[in-house]
């Protein structure tokens, strides 16, 4: 039987669904404030922005690595025993020393070294990478001459957010054309978006002059092979003089020197003998080329180029891919065009690559995407074969 007289025992759910009853307003200044602190960190893009917003990060795989920095050294043409020796071995017993070191591993492979130096987690990452700086500037005796340890990108091991090739509709550039594009256009422009750390090329063929000496001209001529590289050496430069004063007018005295052309050169003096010149061209066949390839990238069963962007370290991927998508859009029109045989237009574009979903529909029986060629098939495949243990140092 109820007594009214003992006091009504209330638990903690009763006691809060009392409070909102009995304070509705405050109930609904709480669940405002909650709305707007969810519209402001609240990552996906809005036509208009009510308040100023400051988008939690979102990324397709979180990031949990180790606090790990790259440090990357190139020997070329050395053997991966020696690279280990002379470089790896170095580099890894002087790193040891640097503050918040917990491991140090490397690499050796043929013509280059990568120390991986990874930090305890209560450091901050840039505060590592400015311990390391300071720490290989005092290393370069370590090492053989010419060889210059560099850091790698501001960037981790799941930074990868964007891939894309370069593909023109309908064929006309080989793939030394669309490296080049891809070098000295298309990479410049995707390098200066905000929260881009590095934009890394991935196939094609990179254009170089090359020289091809002749054993026997060397010979008749007494010119060793070091002579005519330093001579190329010294040949692609320009040098500055004293000023000239004349009627009144100073004039700048400079020799220039930097090589255009083919033709620049075959004109290089190696060596003066009796009063005659003895040119590159009397010894050598210059000629452009593409350089030693130790990766490559393959779309859909063909040989492609393309690029990797990586993101810097504590920006937002998701809105470093749309700032992407958005120069994109806006270097389209500055890509290269050329008009084919036939009269059609070949135009260079820059494809995002993507896995489209899986279509229940009959396939089409074109071919697959490539450089030179469309396609309409649902689904496409890229894979990077590369010489380097990550696509960002690669060159190929």
């Amino acid at each position: 039987m109820f007594d009214a007289s003992q006091p009504e025992s209330r638990t903690l759910t009763d006691r809060v669904i009392r409070f909102g009853l009995d304070n509705r307003l405050i109930v609904l200044l709480v669940i405002a404030l909650i709305v707007a602190w969810g519209y402001r960190v609240m990552p996906f893009q809005t036509a208009s922005e009510i308040i100023p917003r400051d988008p939690v990060a979102v990324d397709a795989i979180p990031d949990v690595g180790e606090n790990q920095q790259v440090v990357f050294a190139e020997w070329p043409g050395r053997s991966p025993q020696d690279v280990e020796n002379q470089v790896a071995y170095p580099l890894t017993s002087a790193l040891q020393g640097v503050a918040g070191v917990k491991t140090i591993r490397s690499t050796s492979m043929f013509g280059f070294a990568v120390v991986f130096v990874i930090f305890h987690d209560q450091y901050d990452f840039f505060w590592c990478r400015t311990r390391l700086l300071e720490k290989l500037s005092t290393v370069s005796s370590l090492v053989p001459e010419g060889v210059t340890p560099r850091l790698g990108p501001e960037a981790t091991a799941l930074g990868q957010v964007f891939w894309y090739t370069l593909e023109s509709t309908n064929g006309g550039f080989d793939l030394a054309e669309l490296r080049s594009i891809q070098d000295w256009y298309v990479r410049q422009s995707l390098q200066g978006v905000e929260g881009v750390a590095e934009v890394a090329a991935v196939g094609g063929h990179v254009r170089e002059y090359q020289v091809d000496v002749d054993p026997d001209a060397l010979r008749v001529y007494g010119v060793s092979l070091a002579e005519v590289v330093e001579a190329l050496r010294r040949s692609n430069l320009d040098v500055g003089a004293a000023t000239l004063e004349w009627n009144g007018v100073e004039y700048l005295v400079r020799g220039k020197g930097f090589i255009r052309n083919v033709a620049d050169i075959d004109e290089t003096v190696v060596r003066v003998k009796d009063n005659v010149p003895i040119l590159v061209r009397s010894i050598a066949r210059v000629h452009t080329g593409p350089a030693l390839k130790r990766g490559v990238l393959d779309k859909s069963g063909v040989e492609a180029v393309g690029g990797v962007v990586l993101v810097r370290y504590g920006a937002n991927p998701l809105e470093v891919i749309e700032r992407l998508k958005t120069r994109i859009n806006e270097i389209a029109s500055g890509l290269p065009a050329k008009t084919l045989p036939n009269g059609d237009i070949s135009q260079v574009r820059i494809v995002p690559f993507t896995i489209a979903p899986r279509s229940f529909t009959k396939p089409s029986t074109r071919s697959p995407t490539h450089s030179g060629s469309k396609s309409s098939s649902p689904r496409s495949s890229c894979s990077c074969f590369c010489g380097t243990s990550a696509a960002v140092w690669s060159s190929a």
